[in-house]
């Protein structure tokens, strides 16, 4: 059997036509779409001002697979981690981070991850498709929803740092990103969206020739490439002078923020040495900040947290040599929800 087609890859000029041709009203095209993106019905059965016989109609023609919760979890910090249901029952995490002054979505792009990192949960986990552009479009609703429900808040931002590589699945992730910030969607700034990449150089200046208007965060993590390839693989074809070259590409395309994430594994890459080698990338780039990361252990990977004594003489370094570098402590660590921990488990 095929199946239909799903409404919400229409646009609005093609529903209209659609509409057109079940002999309805150009303005009932109007109402679907606004149900659709502004207020986010979760399928036809919601969208109220249609007639019993219009939804059936609808129903009968295509499909509306949105995305549902299937679990949650609530953090003692209060970050709350879902784990997503897709309509052929694939499985996908995203996570609310609440903090004083934002409301932060982490959402997923990919089911599983091919890149193989060696500290990262869902790189263990084989990558079975690319998520849909409405599928993170329904992620980033469903958490604001949770959001409003918590703390009374919309979300302030959002991350792309989930599950799997963004920019292996570029189309969709763009796509989600112009419903998100569109007015007929959640009418989010884009500057208040970060993507972040293990590092496909490609795709990044394609960013740049894209023109895009929101934020870039590289998962640098070693800043010499023998150290980095041994932990991503991804290193192998796209190593930091391919890298750095993209990285100043997409900033002279667009002027965006871009900023590194590095996360301090014991006796790897927290030596004051591989504090010099992160200063020495970190000038070679206009970075907005260097966020330095408490590692989260799993359970395949071999690396530990370094001690507290080693990363505050790591941050006074680079603080002394003047890089913009903050620490990010873990959130969620309770219930897997931190950093390189999302890997479905409930």
């Amino acid at each position: 059997m095929t199946r239909k087609q799903n409404i919400r890859h229409l646009t609005l000029p093609q529903l209209r036509e659609v509409f057109g041709e079940m002999g309805e009203k150009p303005f009932r095209a109007q109402q679907v779409y606004e149900w659709i993106w502004a207020k986010q019905a979760p399928g036809f059965d919601a969208m109220t001002n249609l007639s019993k016989n219009l939804r059936a109609g609808l129903e009968e023609r295509f499909d509306f697979p949105a995305v549902t919760v299937d679990a949650t979890q609530q953090s003692t910090d209060g970050t709350i981690k879902s784990r997503f249901r897709l309509h052929d029952g694939y499985l996908v995490e995203g996570v609310l981070i609440p903090t004083s002054s934002r409301q932060t979505a982490c959402v997923s792009s990919q089911v599983g991850c091919s890149l193989s990192c060696k500290f990262c949960a869902t790189g263990f986990m084989d990558r079975k498709r690319n998520l849909e552009f409405d599928e993170i479009f329904d992620e980033v609703a469903l958490i604001n929803r949770q959001s409003m429900e918590s703390a009374g808040k919309k979300l302030t931002n959002i991350v792309y740092m989930g599950m799997g590589e963004p920019l292996l699945n570029y189309k969709n992730v763009l796509k989600s990103i112009e419903m998100i910030t569109s007015p007929d969607g959640l009418a989010m700034s884009p500057k208040r969206i970060t993507v972040s990449t293990a590092g496909v150089a490609k795709q990044i200046k394609q960013l740049g020739d894209d023109k895009v208007r929101f934020n870039l965060a590289l998962s640098l993590h070693a800043a010499n490439d023998e150290k980095r390839s041994e932990i991503m693989p991804i290193n192998d074809s796209n190593n930091l002078k391919n890298l750095v070259e993209a990285l100043n590409y997409f900033y002279k395309a667009t002027e965006n923020e871009i900023s590194f994430e590095y996360i301090l594994f014991k006796d790897f890459n927290d030596s004051l040495k591989d504090a010099d080698e992160l200063i020495k990338i970190y000038r070679q780039v206009p970075v907005d900040l260097v966020n330095i990361i408490e590692y989260n252990p799993i359970d395949n990977a071999r690396f530990q947290k370094p001690s507290e004594e080693k990363t505050t003489a790591f941050m006074e370094y680079l603080g002394k040599n003047r890089v913009n570098a903050r620490l990010r402590r873990s959130r969620g660590k309770d219930i897997d929800a931190a950093c390189g921990q999302l890997a479905n488990k409930a």
